[in-house]
């Protein structure tokens, strides 16, 4: 991912958790935050030590960043969102990311209408 679409700051992060919209199930939590004033969407992505160990908390962030990549024209721009893991993802595989991903973002409404296209 590059800079402009992560949030890194914890400000950033506190602002979206206060401000913000929250859609979950059982292996996310997302949390969405208007900015109309920004081009592109940002996430943050959070992995608490609860899940595992460092190389199961990286392995989930890759596959969270991969689906985002592979739908970032897809995603509606000028929101913050923070994916928040839960412990079911430590055992799942990149096709279950994906699809638990995807039933977030229709139901938080997070794509593009077919008019700003």
């Amino acid at each position: 991912m590059r800079k402009k679409y992560r949030i890194k700051k914890n400000e950033d992060f506190q602002t979206v958790f206060k401000r913000g919209k929250s859609i979950a199930n059982r292996q996310f939590v997302i949390y969405m935050l208007q900015k109309p004033e920004q081009k592109e969407f940002r996430i943050g992505l959070s992995v608490s030590k609860k899940i595992g160990n460092a190389v199961t908390r990286n392995r989930i962030k890759r596959l969270i960043r991969q689906v985002f990549l592979e739908d970032k024209d897809r995603i509606a721009g000028g929101r913050e969102y923070i994916i928040i893991a839960r412990k079911p993802v430590a055992d799942m595989g990149y096709h279950e990311v994906k699809s638990s991903l995807h039933h977030l973002f229709r139901k938080g409404k997070m794509y593009r209408s077919k008019v700003n296209e």
